[in-house]
């Protein structure tokens, strides 16, 4: 029919370039077609060279049904039965029960209301939670693997924005299932394009550092002759990208913000903590932090004020030439873990919003002043202290520093409650990125 969109046409959305769906029509009965259709679209893909154009994965999605409804229809059974006789190939395929939310309204209408005497609100929606769960494993999950087996993945979603964690879910049972069947190099394309999971994120980060300027930073040899304000460029530049932010005035690549993090590095450079080995929980210290500098703010459109100078690089380090020595070495992984745990803070905050150099400044303010920044940068020191200068160049030694920037990940059944903490704040307002450098 005119109009009809093809399974080739790419779904991208204007906020996030690097996710690209293709949608195709229903295996509805007597639509013996569209089943051929998207078997010819997979062996297609699979038959690119380029990663890019190559199909990741399948979501086979499925509105969950009222009971007696059937779930699987004829081209649904017939498309299980290639992919378990392998006609479709190594390509991942999750099944997808959506409209979770819809479920739980009705698990909670239908309900005896004077079985809920008594109860507190959380056994309440734990109550309403436990019923939907047995209907999602009776209605969905039992037909299900009753045809196909219990190897298929699959996972209940809802884009209702109070049920965030099962997007969540969604993709990390993807990015597991891609980097297990397709390779790692898709797997961490899966988590730079997603926006629902800082963890994937920082993991992802890693993976990146490890291929390119983990090992550039041991051998000197990619970086020989360059300035180390080159090399942080570069590894910036990196670190930046996997986090995909909605940044289209490209402010995390600026030089004002490049400059902020750098002299960040330098100045946090301070002696041993009293407690070098305890680890604070970053979601719940980083809260409270931007709940402090949001309170201190003359108002809500004052200017946020850092204690670090934007316009001009103070590390004076950073102009000479790169070589492979203890203090370089240090000063790069501060760098790696700053920059990390800065742009986790922006995601907490920023919500998948535009960003404006108010919210990165907000989130730069609070990582600097939080007691995070200064743990992160003596912990460090101690990590490096242990290591001898062999061991610090040698890639595969790394295994620590990749654990110490895991620790203050925040995971993605975190970011809901540690949204709700958050103050109310306007970040959307734009301002400069020096006002005035506030002085001790």
């Amino acid at each position: 029919m005119p109009g009809e969109v093809s399974i080739d046409h790419e779904l991208v959305s204007p906020q996030n370039n690097k996710f690209v769906l293709h949608d195709s029509k229903g295996f509805e009965p007597g639509e013996k077609d569209n089943l051929q259709t998207v078997r010819d679209f997979i062996d297609r893909r699979r038959a690119m060279p380029d990663l890019k154009n190559q199909l990741h994965a399948v979501w086979l999605c499925f509105e969950i049904p009222r009971a007696n409804a059937r779930l699987l229809e004829t081209g649904v059974e017939q498309f299980l039965t290639a992919k378990r006789e392998g006609e479709l190939g190594n390509i991942p395929i999750v099944v997808v029960f959506t409209k979770y939310d819809t479920l739980l309204d009705r698990v909670e209408r239908t309900m005896n209301k004077s079985s809920l005497k008594g109860l507190s609100k959380e056994a309440i929606k734990e109550l309403i939670k436990k019923s939907a769960e047995d209907k999602i494993q009776e209605v969905c999950i039992a037909p299900l693997e009753k045809f196909a087996g219990s190897d298929i993945p699959h996972v209940t979603v809802s884009t209702n924005g109070t049920h965030e964690e099962t997007l969540a879910r969604l993709i990390q049972i993807t990015e597991k299932l891609v980097c297990e069947h397709v390779g790692i190099d898709a797997s961490v394309m899966t988590s730079v394009a997603q926006r629902v999971d800082p963890g994937l994120k920082v993991k992802a980060s890693i993976e990146v550092g490890k291929r390119k300027y983990w090992k550039a930073l041991a051998s000197s040899v990619p970086f020989k002759k360059r300035s180390m304000w080159d090399c942080l460029h570069v590894l910036h530049t990196d670190i930046v990208n996997v986090w995909n932010f909605r940044d289209p005035n490209d402010y995390l690549c600026s030089p004002e913000f490049r400059t902020l993090m750098t002299n960040m590095v330098n100045e946090l450079d301070v002696g041993p903590t009293a407690e070098p080995d305890k680890t604070l929980s970053f979601g719940l210290t980083i809260v409270g932090t931007i709940a402090t500098v949001v309170s201190a703010l003359s108002g809500p459109a004052a200017p946020i004020v850092i204690p670090i100078v934007a316009s001009v690089v103070i590390a004076s380090w950073v102009y000479d030439v790169y070589e492979q020595t203890r203090p370089v070495l240090q000063r790069f992984m501060k760098y790696i873990i700053d920059l990390t745990l800065v742009l986790q803070t922006l995601y907490l905050i920023s919500e998948n919003q535009e960003l404006s150099r108010r919210a990165i400044k907000l989130a730069v303010k609070s990582y600097h002043s939080s007691p995070m920044s200064g743990e992160v940068h003596n912990r460090i020191q101690e990590y490096d202290r242990q290591l001898t200068l062999r061991q610090r160049a040698d890639r595969d030694s790394l295994g620590q520093f990749v654990e110490l920037l895991q620790s203050y990940n925040i995971s993605a059944g975190e970011v809901s409650n540690l949204r709700a903490n958050l103050p109310a704040m306007d970040l959307w307002s734009d301002e400069p990125w020096d006002t005035a450098v506030e002085r001790s």
